[in-house]
């Protein structure tokens, strides 16, 4: 299920048609009898089919109307003495069948139905997201708790974009239901939201993309599906469903000889310490930015199968990133030092902590080094490149906690990021549209070595 929604514009330039995107209901095709012959000859006693609209994002319920049954015979005739005995017959037969309907719908309704309840609820988070304002969904939610927790959220990116200059053109949601527990009366659904914004500064565009888990919890009322809980799952702070959930993929404790090999052969260890006859060949090795970046668009929302994707990937992703720019890994060996990636070998974990978590790897860049991969902290957001890494600290506490790399910049010049465990394509780099983050959030800045 989809929807896209548009945001009206103010510039006189900003007319310009926008069919290819705005959502235009089905039309609505009505049978017009060729003749009055035809429509003479018209069963007295026949129900018209009721046309169905296909509203593009919500699962579409056909069914009967109750529409008054209408004789085709004109007024001044007469009926006939059969005529009349046959009609209590036929009125008891047309009495049975809307009976029928009526029973059917609500069978319908009551047993599977709760779908058309996800799909508008897809339809006005779509417009809350474009509008960047909760009213869409204000009546449509009884979880009074998310209702604030989702409307803090819009506002505060609302007011981040009018500073920036910057107004959502349009937005596009996609939802795929991931996991569904239901009962006859109630359905918990995990469901995969992948949203698209087109945004628009100083008449230029650029296409943000991210996608979100939600599990949302329904109850049927007795005559319709109401959404009486919402639960987003933060996976930027702490994850409250395994990866498996998500993607339905079961770990392998144990990688085959091929699997194994193919990792291993993927990722080279340079350690200059220990292979001191290395150092003059691959002194200065210049930072690849754009391939770091390009490697971050590829694998931005799904995982490269020459690694581990862990339960929280953000860092994960990111050495990847950086490997990919020719940042040579440091193997020492030990998991609390170096920077490396070995794979896993029979069950067994084999790298280091500053390889997969926020935290390590915000130290590891802090230290002091002239060689391998390092870098400079910087004070401001505007001295960071492409290819350059920012890193989360939620609560103030000097953990850091989530893990992003620069792939492009705004009309401002200000950095858009890349991210995983949430995927994020060229999303601004402050993540006030995030739940995860708080007035107490903290960033720091990493400037890449040009050269290692």
């Amino acid at each position: 299920m989809s929807t896209r929604s548009d945001r009206p514009r103010n510039r006189a330039d900003r007319q310009r048609s926008n069919k290819a995107f705005l959502l235009q209901p089905a039309a609505v095709r009505t049978v017009q009898p060729s003749s009055p012959a035809d429509s003479q000859e018209r069963h007295p006693f026949e129900v018209p089919k009721t046309a169905v609209r296909e509203q593009p994002g919500n699962l579409t319920l056909s069914s009967l109307s109750e529409l008054p049954v209408q004789s085709t015979h004109p007024k001044s005739a007469q009926p006939s003495a059969g005529h009349t005995a046959e009609r209590p017959a036929r009125q008891k037969l047309s009495s049975l069948l809307r009976s029928s309907d009526q029973e059917g719908a609500k069978k319908r309704e009551a047993s599977g139905e709760w779908k058309t309840a996800i799909s508008k609820y897809v339809n006005l988070y779509n417009k809350a997201e474009t509008d960047q304002h909760f009213a869409a969904l204000d009546d449509y939610i009884d979880d009074k708790d998310h209702c604030s927790r989702l409307r803090y959220r819009l506002e505060r990116l609302r007011e981040r974009d009018l500073y920036r200059g910057v107004l959502p053109a349009r937005g596009e949601t996609k939802a795929d239901l991931i996991r569904v527990n239901e009962s006859p009366t109630e359905v918990s659904v995990l469901v995969k939201l992948h949203i698209k914004r087109q945004m628009e500064q100083s008449g230029l565009f650029y296409l943000e993309e991210r996608t979100e888990f939600e599990r949302l919890w329904l109850n049927f009322t007795g005559e319709a599906w109401r959404i009486f809980r919402v639960e987003p799952v933060i996976a930027e702070r702490r994850p409250r469903f395994g990866m498996s959930e998500y993607t339905g993929a079961v770990e392998e404790e144990v990688l085959d000889q091929t699997r194994e090999a193919s990792v291993f052969r993927s990722t080279p260890f340079l350690n200059l310490d220990q292979y001191p006859q290395l150092k003059q060949r691959v002194k200065g090795i210049p930072y690849r930015r754009e391939m770091a970046a390009a490697y971050a668009d590829r694998w931005w929302n799904e995982g490269n199968p020459a690694y581990e994707e862990f339960e929280v990937n953000c860092t994960n992703y990111i050495s990847q990133c950086l490997f990919a720019g020719h940042a040579p890994m440091n193997y020492t060996g030990k998991r609390e030092s170096g920077w490396w990636y070995k794979g896993r070998n029979g069950g067994k974990e084999w790298w280091s902590y500053s390889w997969a978590v926020s935290n390590a790897l915000t130290n590891y860049l802090s230290g002091k080094r002239s060689s391998g991969l390092h870098a400079t902290v910087v004070q401001s957001v505007e001295e960071l490149q492409l290819g350059d890494v920012i890193t989360y600290d939620w609560n103030g506490d000097n953990r850091y906690q989530h893990s992003t790399i620069i792939t492009a910049f705004d009309a401002a010049g200000m950095p858009l990021v890349n991210a995983n465990t949430v995927p994020s394509r060229h999303r601004f780099w402050d993540y006030r549209d995030s739940y995860a983050w708080t007035e107490q959030t903290r960033y720091r800045f990493f400037h890449i070595a040009d050269h290692f």
